[in-house]
């Protein structure tokens, strides 16, 4: 025992001795006598040039450093300098082996960072290179030692520190590109912390100002939270979190904006977790909250929590942020959005539930997916009534006519025109997609129980169903676009049925020349990625059947009657025709080549006429052509003149329809003149059969008199009844 004992007051004279040394060490020797020696070790082993120009001071209890006025260049142009460096350390933590500094002060750092036209930073010239030699022995060095620094690293305890006071105050760095011409510069930055404990929360305050050059753009941020970390250094809190950030510059249209983030989180990189609570993120009147968990840090997460988008103003936020205004023709839209899910899903598939997004007095509500393995996306979103109408950019003042006839110049004068799709990101989805609209008020259309159904792979591209009700009828369309060239091509099947084309063309067009339940089938392929291409390509077919409509704006009896009247040698007394023509069905097909729409076989079944004929429509032009033929099968109106005879039955009134469709019905169809010759071609066939036929039946008589006469002569008078039967058998 009397061993044990000498041996502890052998350590403890030991320590006392050393303790004794230093500070007799430390009372006689000024380290300002040694600045020279300092900085010629500074300037031999790299390629700064070192300037101590302030006071080197040092202390026993605590045990510190002291630096003032340091300034350090490389090139000849300032590379870092500080105004103070003070570092102290408790002396008794360094005996019991658990070090905590009492006092970290840093004040006036100024550091410049830049990079050549090159693209070389400064930083990389600090240390000189390395002879071919001594390379090769350092990297040989390093391979010794890394097993031995792994292992070391690997049976290491947990590190256990304390931090008294951490102070950092009027630092700035800048740096420079010279290859981009962007500067930025991060000025007025300070950090103050204390009680720092591995274990144990403590408080933390940063504040900065960045500033960039391209584009002129400042922030000014103040940070306050309270941080923990455990001594493993894989444990991580944040708790009371007030952040808030102004910005201002170019990209803000000259405003100052705020910004703020509060909230907790954790994080464990042991386990791969990490949470959000109560975390809320503002900018402008722009709102953000979220409780989230995340399991799995690789590339399989879990996530479970909220999300929600506090209902805004977008055309607030815009002018918030000085972007420019979106004009729309209802101004009081895009007042009210909001947005809301929860998250959960399996791990790698993230997934959106109870999803509900509103825009203004639209509510879409659905779920969704996202693989992270293969970026497939699966959506099923739900609408109740959208009016699409109000979202537009207002009509131009002036004609609307003559806006509408002008804007294709317009628009073909501002420039090439553009792709519609973008391919390479086409090719890279994987989508399924089912969207719903209880009503979509579009172009003036009304369409309701919207439903579409969109799948995406590959580059391939499906709408396997497109339908609605629509104007008392209904649709239904697929598409399918192979976007997997770079011609993709495209093709579309539609059915329509029993749509009523007086509303409908009246709310798309503003035209009313056509009434009737329409009925089409659509056929058409066509290839390009661009507007204009896809028209020239067009190919297919539409067949088309109207059922009792009317023609508006046109009345082709009067047509038909002024044919009529010319053959009778009559005037027309009549003058309250009437606008419009009304039929009980017109049927026929289209054959589509490019912008031109080619019909051989119009037929429509009109009062005591049926209306055949044939022409084209060019959509690019807005031309029609059309030759029609009113042919009379029957009593078409009760004016005299205009009475069916046997010279005008089944004989054709030629009608031409010319002109631009999109000026309206009035003045596109009138009475054919120059065909009028055939139809008095066949009037005057009619009229040599009927007088053939009357100078037939005139001899029939004749020899019918002559032979009843002579019956009776030989029969007697009183056969007469007899013979006058027996005669009209005969000459039947």
């Amino acid at each position: 025992m009397k061993a044990i004992r000498y041996v502890l007051i052998a350590i403890v004279a030991v320590v006392v001795l050393a303790i004794a040394a230093i500070a007799i060490a430390m009372a006689v020797i000024d380290p300002n006598d040694y600045k020279p020696q300092i900085e010629n070790v500074v300037e031999e082993h790299t390629n700064l040039d070192l300037i101590l120009d302030g006071d080197i001071g040092w202390s026993f209890i605590p045990l510190g450093l002291e630096l003032n006025d340091v300034e350090a260049t490389l090139d000849g142009e300032r590379f870092i300098a500080l105004n103070q460096l003070v570092a102290q350390v408790d002396f008794w933590s360094l005996i019991a082996m658990s070090p905590q500094v009492s006092t970290f002060v840093l004040d006036g750092l100024d550091a410049n960072l830049s990079i050549n036209e090159q693209g070389e930073g400064n930083w990389t010239r600090i240390m000189p290179e390395p002879s071919t030699d001594a390379a090769q022995q350092d990297v040989a060095t390093k391979s010794e030692d890394t097993p031995d620094s792994e292992a070391e690293q690997a049976s290491g305890e947990a590190l256990n520190f304390n931090v008294d006071n951490v102070q950092i105050s009027n630092a700035q760095v800048h740096y420079s590109d010279l290859s981009t011409g962007q500067e930025v510069t991060l000025q007025d930055f300070t950090v103050n912390a204390s009680d720092i404990t591995l274990g144990s929360e403590f408080p933390l305050e940063i504040g900065f100002r960045v500033e960039t050059a391209q584009p002129q753009f400042a922030v000014d941020g103040n940070i306050e939270v309270r941080l923990a970390a455990n001594e493993a250094l894989n444990d991580f809190a944040v708790s009371g979190l007030d952040a808030v950030f102004e910005m201002s510059g170019e990209p803000l249209g000259g405003k100052s904006v705020t910004a703020t983030l509060e909230g907790s989180a954790k994080a464990n990189l042991e386990n791969e977790t990490a949470t959000l609570s109560d975390f809320t993120a503002t900018l402008a009147n722009l709102t953000l909250n979220t409780n989230l968990d995340v399991s799995g840090f690789g590339d399989k997460p879990t996530l479970e929590g909220q999300v929600a988008i506090t209902e805004f103003s977008l055309k607030e936020l815009l002018d918030n942020l000085g972007q420019p205004a979106i004009e729309t023709t209802d101004e009081g839209v895009l007042e009210a959005i909001a947005f809301s899910t929860n998250i959960d899903g399996a791990e790698g598939k993230p997934a959106l539930s109870d999803l509900v997004i509103t825009l203004d007095d639209t509510t879409f509500k659905g779920s969704g997916s996202y693989n992270l393995a293969n970026g497939g996306i699966v959506f099923d979103l739900q609408g109740d009534k959208l009016n699409a109408d109000r979202y537009l950019p207002p009509a131009a003042e002036g004609d609307a006519t003559e806006a509408t006839t002008e804007a294709p110049a317009q628009t073909a004068g501002t420039g090439p025109e553009g792709d519609l799709l973008p391919l390479e990101t086409l090719r890279s989805l994987l989508l399924d997609i089912d969207f719903g609209l209880g009503e979509l008020i579009v172009s003036n259309l009304s369409i309701n129980e919207i439903k579409a159904s969109t799948t995406a792979n590959n580059g391939l591209l499906k709408v396997d169903e497109f339908s609605g009700k629509l104007y008392e009828g209904g649709f239904d369309a697929n598409v399918t676009i192979d976007a997997r060239t770079d011609t993709p091509k495209w093709t579309v099947n539609s059915d329509v049925s029993n749509v009523q084309t007086l509303p409908l063309l009246a709310d798309l067009a503003e035209v009313t020349m056509l009434s009737g339940g329409a009925n089409l089938k659509v056929n058409a392929t066509t290839s390009g990625n661009r507007i204009s291409v896809l028209r020239d390509q067009a190919d297919g077919q539409v067949s088309f059947n109207l059922a009792e409509g009317e023609f508006r704006n046109m009345n082709l009896t009067r047509m038909a009657c002024q044919g009529i009247a010319l053959v009778n040698g009559d005037e027309l007394t009549t003058t309250d025709w009437g606008e419009t023509t009304p039929f009980n069905d017109m049927h026929g097909t289209l054959d589509i080549n490019g912008n031109v729409f080619d019909n051989t076989d119009l037929v429509a079944s009109l009062a005591g006429m049926r209306l055949e004929g044939n022409g084209t429509v060019d959509l690019k032009q807005t031309l029609v052509d059309y030759e029609l033929g009113l042919r009379i099968v029957g009593e078409i109106h009760r004016d005299n003149a205009c009475r069916v005879t046997e010279y005008v039955e089944n004989v054709v009134m030629p009608v031409e329809c010319r002109g631009d469709f999109s000026e309206g019905a009035a003045s596109l169809c009138s009475f054919d003149g120059s065909r009028f010759r055939d139809t008095l071609k066949d009037i005057a066939e009619n009229a040599a059969r009927a007088k053939a036929q009357e100078e037939i039946d005139e001899a029939k008589g004749k020899a019918e008199e002559k032979v009843r006469e002579k019956l009776e002569e030989q029969l007697g008078e009183g056969a007469g009844d007899s013979v006058k039967d027996a005669l009209k058998g005969l000459f039947k």
